[in-house]
């Protein structure tokens, strides 16, 4: 009778327990947290109940001691309830962990420091509501003008443990489930709750207290002060900077220069030396101020929380960056590894074709004008090969803007460079077919000249006139050249100079081709050797063509031989009696005399 007594009793405390839980008028269903929640206050009930049943039926067996009958009924009951004490305790254990997933805790704060929080309902009163409540009322205490920490007492009420002030205000209840949650029993779980709640008010009355703030202020001024200070010191200091730059700029900022020339001049260094300066200086003093404000804002409670934030503006980057490094590390060791290699690599390279250039080395069919030419090839493709390697090892490789940044790049070159590119694949042709050498006399086109320079993209010449003229490579494949000088070296005979002369019929060309002959000897830089032979090109009506040929090896000084062997061709003649007709002449003869051509 007895054990049905408390279980009607519980069965209608879980009837108030759900109408309670429920707004009134509210059409609104119970979630399953809020029905496991109930149960679970419910089985606490009733375990409540069944530890009274357990000392009203222990006073009982102790009463009856002489009835076995009435003492076995009794042991019965007493098992019969601890066995549903013990599956009742694996049961909540079981619901305690489901709810421990899905629950949310909230928590009680005060001045935005959390005390503790709060994850089960009492009541109509859910966790959030709770915690909000209780978060109130201890602010409330925080505020009271006289607040004696010792007015602070818990009061067991029905299972429930009431922390109270002043044996009147109910500021936390802790019962239900609260220390079911944590494992503990609701008296040490108020116990704890109740020390938290003193010792936070305590140290947060101290904290904002009068004497306090003097001491923050005070703080505040030296900080101030100092500050005031290193920014005057800073100033001084980048003050003295500027004069000394100025000062000697003379015996210093002089050592820019190539070979004689001055690149940049003392006066230009000094300008810009004192601009970096000026920046720097607002720089470090930005940094002064930035960094002090952490320190200001750490001084008072109601901004200290500011403090990790304005750091963490600075640390975060600085953090990330290193970060970035370090990961970078490995890729970055690859790519020095890579280079060095290549390095190596391209100096072997250049020292076979160098040693190919001074005849040291020979190779069949290369000739050794070729190799320097070879080994800058060699080498751009080279290193081209060495960027791709890299390329995925470069920070940002593999970002979709470096990449569109590249193909970007790449169109904007390959749809620019069209006549770049023709330029140096006909320099690269050119190159190969060896049709001159800087310093050769040559005919390109209409240009005559000697080639001053041979590049991948032009050829220069420099004309008898002192002309410099630049002709692009493609121009100079799709042209005709005539190169002067290339028989005038090593065992070839020589550039064979060649004039035309007329000559009348009456004169004998023996005559005529020993005075040619003469003529060329005289000249300078005529060889004697081969010696100069003369051709008869044509017989015309009036007269006879006669062409001097003679060799040179001196193909670049063509205009002077040229001058010199007409000179010599008149003074001979005319020692000679001969003369030199023009391509059309009449003669008009009268009685047997002759009067001068016209």
């Amino acid at each position: 009778m007895v054990y049905f007594k408390y279980s009607l009793i519980s069965l209608l405390l879980l009837v108030v327990y759900y109408c309670r839980a429920q707004e009134p008028s509210s059409l609104v269903r119970i979630d399953s947290v809020a029905i496991n929640e109930a149960v679970m206050v419910k089985e606490e009930q009733q375990k409540r109940i069944d530890s009274l049943v357990k000392v009203q039926l222990t006073e009982q067996l102790a009463a009856v001691s002489g009835n076995a009958a009435r003492t076995r009924e009794l042991e019965a009951q007493l098992r019969k309830i601890s066995v549903s004490d013990s599956l009742r305790s694996i049961a909540q254990l079981e619901k305690l962990k489901a709810l421990k997933k899905t629950a949310t805790g909230y928590p009680v704060t005060l001045l935005h420091d959390t005390l503790f929080f709060i994850y089960t309902r009492t009541g109509s009163f859910n966790a959030k509501d709770r915690a909000t409540a209780v978060s109130s009322k201890i602010d409330n205490l925080y505020k009271t003008p006289f607040f004696e920490p010792d007015s602070l007492t818990i009061v067991e009420n029905e299972g429930y443990y009431d922390i109270v002030y002043n044996s009147a205000e109910v500021i936390l209840s802790v019962g239900n489930l609260d220390g079911l949650w944590f494992g503990k029993s609701n008296a040490a779980l108020a116990a704890e709750y109740l020390e938290v709640i003193k010792q936070t008010i305590s140290k947060e009355r101290e904290i904002h207290s009068f004497v306090n703030l003097l001491k923050r202020l005070g703080l505040v001024a030296i900080i101030i002060t100092l500050l005031v200070i290193i920014v005057w010191f800073v100033n001084v200091i980048f003050r003295r900077i500027n004069t000394f730059i100025s000062g000697n700029k003379d015996r210093y900022l002089t050592f820019f220069r190539l070979k004689n020339t001055r690149i940049i001049t003392a006066n230009h260094l000094e300008n810009l030396l004192i601009r970096v300066s000026f920046f720097a200086k607002i720089i470090v003093i930005l940094l002064l101020v930035y960094l002090s404000l952490p320190l200001l804002f750490s001084i008072f409670p109601e901004t200290e929380s500011w403090t990790s934030t304005l750091i963490g503006w600075i640390i975060a980057p600085l953090r990330s960056s290193i970060r970035a490094i370090v990961d970078y590390l490995p890729d970055l060791f690859k790519v020095i590894v890579i280079y060095f290699v290549f390095k190596y690599l391209i100096r072997s390279v250049r020292y076979l074709f160098y040693e190919i250039k001074r005849g040291n080395i020979h190779l069949t069919g290369f000739h050794s004008d070729w190799a320097i030419p070879t080994f800058n090839i060699l080498r751009f493709i080279m290193y081209a090969f060495m960027l791709v390697i890299v390329f995925p090892f470069l920070p940002g490789s593999g970002s979709p803007a470096f990449q569109g940044v590249s193909v970007f790049l790449g169109i904007l070159i390959s749809l620019g460079s069209s006549s770049a590119t023709s330029n140096i694949v006909a320099g690269l042709v050119i190159t190969y077919m060896r049709p001159f050498k800087v310093g050769d006399r040559v005919k390109i086109g209409e240009v005559v000249g000697d080639v001053t320079e041979k590049s991948m993209l032009v050829t220069r010449i420099k004309t008898i006139k002192n002309e410099d003229v630049t002709v692009p490579n493609s121009t100079v494949l799709s042209s005709s050249t005539v190169n002067y000088s290339s028989h005038t070296k090593n065992e070839h005979q020589g550039l064979i100079i060649h004039y035309n002369v007329t000559v009348g019929f009456d004169v004998p060309w023996q005559l005529v081709y020993k005075l040619l002959v003469e003529s060329a000897l005289r000249t300078v830089y005529v060889l004697q050797e081969p010696k100069p032979f003369v051709l008869q090109i044509s017989l015309d009506d009036y007269y006879v063509s006669y062409q001097i040929n003679a060799y040179t090896k001196e193909a670049n000084k063509q205009a002077a031989i040229y001058s010199n062997l007409l000179e010599n061709i008149q003074d001979v003649f005319k020692q000679n009696d001969i003369e030199i007709l023009s391509p059309s002449y009449h003669v008009v003869r009268e009685e047997g005399k002759e009067k001068d051509p016209i």
